[in-house]
């Protein structure tokens, strides 16, 4: 077949017309595809404001684009009836070690400490070992938990915090901000190799002086001209962060005693703290909330584990924002609540309330609170135009036992694929036809 040759000035008229064809049909199609999520006539708890009765939050590709009272539901949205039901942000568990620690020896992983140098491990980034396939990160997500702090868990210098959403993806689709802080233990002497509390706190002294030194005299460092330090170069640079006050420091202290001593220390070196499981901490709450030094605390246990835990109640948190104190809820109780059991953030909040916490300020230390302490409450923890779309629906209050999360979104998405305890679950619930009661 012969071909018909076509003048250029015509192909080029053609070629025009077609392109222009194709981004005009662009346009309305990106518009359809915009995912529109409005959930109307719950409940709804901002968090950032007052409760709103019969509530309407709209998410739009991801991001909170409407939140208030009987707004118009826009054409085309998915909508979500919420009538009788509660909405708030997704719930932020600040202390975990999610997705970097499988369950079991044989067959599992444990990421979540670095070995360190001297139980020095500074510049150990445990983000970086998350497995994004952790079995728990759905059950977790299922329970209307939506970000999470992982945290190191290792020596006493212990490594950097980073702030995830558990979206399904890879790490960095998971990461919201990172470091977020600096872990370490200020109350376990054996974590540094010390004989006891005090040879603990000066090895800490002895760290940060070096640390100091190390950002004031770098060039004398690199040209072997300075006298040895406690720490390695690594480690030195990623504590400069915590020097300048550029973040946080997280010590895991629960004795009064220790508590203090860590507010001593911070006064010394002027820096910013921050008090880990803090089982004596509502005896200190004036002097916490005088220094401007929150507190992650839990509220499951009421006995004692240790000498150092002696003055343990349940009433923690209660009585320490009662103090003035800021207030995070981590888990406390039995079960590996950091690892497998991150979900009972719930019932940690639940039990505050129980014991005297007021029910706000429970529901903000759950969400707003560690969203703020993290650094990332301008992304989550609200539900606040602008923010991102982690939201929960749930059947009744979510601090009371029997409540279900009905619907849960991260990024705008709802999850709905069967976790693998429900599938355990589902797969033994119907006996085979073999089968004999004993």
């Amino acid at each position: 077949m012969r071909r018909i040759a076509m003048p250029r000035a015509s192909a080029i008229r053609i070629s025009t017309l077609l392109a222009g064809m194709l981004a005009l049909t662009a346009i309305p199609i990106l518009v359809l595809s915009a995912q529109v999520i409005a959930i109307t006539g719950g409940r709804v708890y901002p968090v950032s404001g007052p409760v709103i009765e019969n509530g309407t939050v709209v998410i739009t590709n991801g991001k909170i684009t409407a939140v208030g009272a009987n707004l118009p539901v826009p054409a085309g949205a998915q909508h979500v009836d919420a009538t009788g039901k509660w909405v708030t942000p997704g719930l932020f568990n600040a202390y975990t070690i999610l997705g970097a620690q499988e369950v079991g020896f044989s067959g599992g992983y444990q990421d979540a400490g670095a070995k360190g140098e001297k139980g020095i491990a500074a510049s150990f980034k445990v983000w970086e070992g998350i497995n994004p396939a952790n079995t728990f990160i759905a059950q977790t997500r299922r329970a209307g938990i939506t970000t999470v702090g992982v945290v190191p868990n290792r020596g006493y210098v212990q490594g950097q915090a980073a702030a995830v959403d558990l979206v399904e993806g890879t790490v960095a689709q998971m990461l919201v901000k990172a470091p977020v802080a600096m872990v370490g233990d200020f109350s376990n002497a054996q974590s540094a190799d010390a004989g006891a509390r005090a040879e603990l706190y000066e090895k800490w002294r002895t760290v940060l002086r070096d640390a100091k030194s190390y950002g004031l005299r770098k060039t004398q460092f690199e040209a072997n001209q300075s006298r040895a330090l406690a720490a390695s170069k690594a480690d030195l640079e990623a504590l400069q962060r915590v020097v300048n006050g550029t973040i946080r420091l997280w010590l895991q202290a629960d004795r009064v005693s220790d508590i203090e001593a860590a507010l001593s220390l911070a006064k010394e070196f002027a820096l910013k703290i921050v008090i880990v499981g803090g089982a004596e901490a509502w005896a200190v709450a004036d002097k916490l909330a005088a220094a401007s030094v929150p507190v992650m605390a839990g509220a499951m246990n009421n006995i004692p584990g240790s000498f150092s835990t002696l003055g343990s109640r349940q009433e923690n948190a209660g009585l320490l924002r009662a103090g003035g104190a800021t207030v995070v809820l981590v888990g406390n109780g039995p079960g590996d609540e950091d690892a497998f059991n991150v979900r009972n953030i719930r019932q940690e909040a639940g039990n505050a309330v129980a014991y005297g916490m007021k029910w706000d300020d429970a529901l903000r230390a759950v969400t707003l609170a560690p969203a703020d302490l993290l650094g990332v409450a301008d992304k989550v923890g609200s539900l606040r135009v602008g923010r991102t779309g982690n939201l929960v629906v749930w059947d009744g209050d979510p601090f009371e036992l029997g409540t279900r999360a009905e619907h849960v979104y991260v990024h705008g998405v709802e999850y709905l694929k069967p976790t693998r305890e429900e599938e355990l679950t589902n797969r033994y619930k119907t006996r085979p036809p073999t089968y004999r009661s004993p």
